[in-house]
């Protein structure tokens, strides 16, 4: 299962039925757990987990040092966890001293050619990036968020579930939940409604979502007085509390 042209290091511990493609590097600290496959040209280095079932392709270089000039060779760590899709030429470097120590990938994410997650990012489940969508450090991306093609992420900033971006957007501040934004810097252009529906959200809670929108982004209130509304409606719409936490937590502000 491991091509003759692959370097494996000693230290490096595989699952048995791991497939590693020809001319691929695996460091000394590297875990690869069941199932996973890995493409020709591929670098895995670092401190770096894989979980079951990940689909490395060609070229991907996964657990490098951090674009960090405050990085010290501290022992930190990038970790991906199962059923994870990662295309051509993506690049996941891991964590730094000064957040977490780590760079976490979830499960069952989609992540297309040419995406870069710096130091330090928090990934959910089963997101999407396209083609070139590029994360600056300590960024956190929410489950099912998708980010369109060339998004540009700024450090710091947070991108709520269900969210989506469209190409070429520009992310200076968080990115609520639900919401989907566009445009250099990013603007939000109503609720992610398709996707909603098809994560299995009612037309109850839909409409009651675009009802939240309207309150934050339509009415007139300042975000103190939008938040107190929101509250108000959280009792009849438990989908409106995810909205809520993230409000409250971010520390850039959200677009508006």
């Amino acid at each position: 299962m491991i091509h003759a042209t692959a370097i494996v290091h000693p230290g490096a511990r595989l699952a048995g039925d791991v497939e590693i493609g020809p001319y691929s590097v695996i460091g000394p600290h590297v875990e690869i757990g069941p199932g996973c496959r890995i493409g020709p040209h591929a670098v895995i280095t670092g401190r770096t987990r894989l979980g079951a079932n990940n689909r490395i392709y060609q070229f991907v270089s996964l657990g490098e040092v951090p674009q960090d000039k405050k990085y010290a060779g501290e022992p930190t760590r990038l970790e991906i966890g199962d059923n994870n899709t990662i295309r051509e030429f993506c690049t996941f470097n891991c964590g730094t001293a000064q957040d977490a120590g780590a760079t976490r990938v979830g499960n069952g994410n989609w992540i297309m050619a040419y995406v870069h997650l710096a130091h330090d990012c928090q990934v959910g489940n089963h997101t999407v990036f396209a083609n070139n969508a590029q994360l600056a450090g300590h960024v956190h991306v929410g489950d099912h968020a998708i980010l369109g093609g060339f998004t540009v992420v700024h450090q710091f900033c947070h991108i709520g579930a269900h969210s989506l971006t469209a190409m070429g957007t520009i992310v200076l501040q968080d990115v609520p939940p639900y919401v989907t934004a566009s445009g250099n810097s990013a603007r939000p252009y109503g609720i992610n409604v398709e996707g909603l529906k098809r994560r299995g959200f009612g037309p109850a809670a839909v409409t009651r979502l675009k009802r939240a929108y309207k309150t934050l982004y339509k009415s007139s209130l300042t975000l103190d007085q939008a938040r107190r509304e929101l509250a108000r409606q959280a009792k009849e719409c438990p989908e409106i509390q995810p909205l809520l936490d993230f409000l409250a937590s971010s520390t850039r502000g959200v677009i508006r």
